[in-house]
């Protein structure tokens, strides 16, 4: 009769099926690459580091360190292996069970889906539909979410996270049940950790990591391919560009970015790498991360312009003793606000990217003769989108509307011809799933195009002006929607500013302005625009002609202002309440 050890094989060997042993045929200074190592590695180096703190949905603040969060993901592994699973969806805010899942289901050989929650109920459940999982975690926050795909996905099981501090017992709930379940049977067949899973021992590099879908505000969303190797090297990147190796103690890093969002940038395995603390949010709560900021160490976070504004504009806001690096990303951020973070000692880093190149791509670094140029010339500068990571190959902007079977063109190093920003190299996705039309498109003429439109600066950095739909073209002249925006939230009443295209009988189009005030402030319509004419530095025909003030900007899940939207508002009116 077998002994455990072999019989675990066996097991292995039936669910992983044939290429996923731990056996190679690559040369022997090579291994595949996979980010999941990172907490193998993390947890071995450093057991007692601290590698979680976060206040559960029962109020409690709960720390963990490196070993138990290994455990934990490696307990979860051992039961999506011992059941089958494979292709796992996850619905959750930031919580540990989701960073858990992260490591526990790709190192069981997993594809992990994760879902906005912050999607309609239909969008859910095509994801997840369309993705084809076997099993979704879900955060008991969100269980109702899914009942439109359990009507046509019956057999599907739920498994539920109830993000209490308990881990045994009737409070632990389904999540940590199963994460016993799985150490058990680990403990049961052999005891063989880590070296029983797909953490450092991947078959190969190039397959599928995990599919986060696009935010499908105008279409359905689609599925982003990534990979072992692809995730591996934007982690990387992402550790050297945000600077999260730092140079004494230990990175505490705030997940204010969803974790749902293109596999958070990467910053779940890149924290891991370095062995910072996660400290997780259910929320944005900005008088919370006010409080964390200032009594829990925390040293870097990411966040959309959008989440930065509001956060300097909180009564709480007040300069930190200690610098936070906060990479900004999502949205073309202004002058002003880069301003306004650095004298609150939150430094920017500015990226840029999208999900099919696994978050940022980009970074505008900061150069030192910068700090000879006027104040707000240096803040212009660091707004720049810059040049390409590390990791990946140097961006191009290239001339837009050309044949897609013509080698792209560049345009001019000169700041002022208009083209479209094209990525290439290492952390591109791979395509898009079940969709290869629409990966043919995205990589027309062997670059990935992002849509973008921008200007290149003859020291090489990019500059977005707009996405090529957002254009406004008012009496021949080009008008970037992106730059209008930056100059109109320098009044000292305007919070945030969306600018859109209207018609106009005369010119063409025209710009329109939507504008939030400040608290405790109120903008008068014309007597902005009086000082948009006469105070401001907006050339005259950028000027809006018609400004309407509301109470908050339509945004996306990661803190874009819908554009579409806007021009919705702008063609019907807004309702009350939208």
């Amino acid at each position: 009769m077998s002994g455990p050890p072999s019989r675990l094989r066996s097991v292995l060997g039936h669910l992983w099926g044939p290429g996923h042993g731990h056996e190679t045929t690559t040369p022997n200074h090579i291994h595949q690459l996979s980010p999941t190592f990172f907490l193998e590695r993390a947890a071995a180096i450093e057991p007692n580091a601290e590698a979680v703190y976060h206040v559960t949905a029962n109020g409690r603040v709960l720390r963990r360190d490196y070993q138990e969060l290994a455990d934990r993901a490696r307990g979860l592994a051992y039961y999506l292996l011992r059941r089958g699973y494979r292709r796992v969806g996850i619905l959750a805010t930031n919580t540990p069970a989701f960073l858990e899942s992260i490591y526990g289901v790709i190192a069981a050989g997993g594809v992990l889906v994760p879902a906005n929650y912050r999607l309609k109920q239909d969008d859910i459940t095509y994801i997840f539909d369309f993705a084809e999982v076997d099993l979704i975690i879900v955060d008991a926050e969100f269980e109702h979410l899914l009942a439109g795909f359990k009507k046509g996905h019956p057999n599907v099981p739920l498994l539920v996270d109830t993000d209490t501090d308990a881990t045994e017992g009737e409070l632990s709930g389904p999540f940590d049940e199963a994460v016993l379940e799985g150490l058990t049977f680990d403990r049961e067949n052999g005891a063989h950790g880590w070296a029983g899973l797909q953490s450092a021992r991947v078959a190969n590099e190039d397959d599928m990591i995990a599919i986060p879908f696009t935010s499908g505000t105008t279409s359905k969303p689609k599925g982003v391919v990534y990979t072992h190797r692809g995730a591996y090297l934007a982690a990387v990147g992402n550790i050297v560009e945000s600077g999260l190796n730092v140079p004494f103690g230990r990175c505490k890093y705030l997940w204010t970015l969803p974790m749902f969002h293109a596999m958070g940038w990467t910053f779940p395995w890149s924290v891991c790498a370095v062995r910072g603390t996660h400290v997780c949010l259910r929320k944005i709560d900005y008088p919370l991360i006010w409080k964390l900021l200032k009594e829990e160490g925390i040293t870097h976070f990411n966040a959309a312009p959008t989440v930065n504004t509001l956060l300097c504009a909180s009564p709480q806001a007040e300069r930190l003793p200690q610098p936070v690096q906060v990479t900004v990303a999502a949205s073309p951020p202004t002058a002003h606000l880069f301003e306004q973070m650095t004298d609150l000692n939150l430094h920017p880093v500015h990226v840029y990217g999208m999900t099919e190149t696994y978050g940022p791509i980009t970074k505008g670094y900061i150069l030192p003769e910068w700090d000879a140029r006027p104040k707000h010339d240096k803040y212009a500068l660091m707004a720049r989108q810059g040049h390409g990571f590390l990791t990946s190959l140097p961006i191009r902007v290239i001339k837009p509307d050309r044949p897609e079977d013509e080698a792209p063109v560049d345009v001019a190093r000169d700041g002022r011809e208009m083209g479209e920003i094209v990525f290439a190299g290492n952390i591109c996705a791979k395509g898009y799933y079940k969709d290869p039309e629409a990966t043919r498109r995205l990589f027309a003429g062997g670059v990935l195009h992002s849509g973008d439109l921008a200007v290149w600066h003859p020291d090489g950095s990019a500059q977005i002006q707009d996405r090529a739909k957002d254009i406004i073209i008012s009496g021949g002249e080009n008008i970037s929607s992106v730059a209008l925006e930056s100059m109109l939230v320098e009044h000292p009443d305007v919070l945030e500013a969306g600018v859109v295209a209207v018609s106009d009988s005369h010119w063409g189009e025209r710009p329109k302005a939507y504008l939030t005030a400040r608290e405790g402030r109120a903008i008068e319509p014309a007597a902005f625009i009086a000082w948009c004419k006469h105070q401001s530095a907006i050339s005259k025909f950028m000027v809006p002609r018609e400004v309407e003030v509301v109470p908050e900007l339509p945004k996306t899940s990661t803190g874009k202002i819908k554009k579409n939207v806007l021009r919705e508002w702008a063609k019907h009116g807004r309702r009350e309440g939208q």
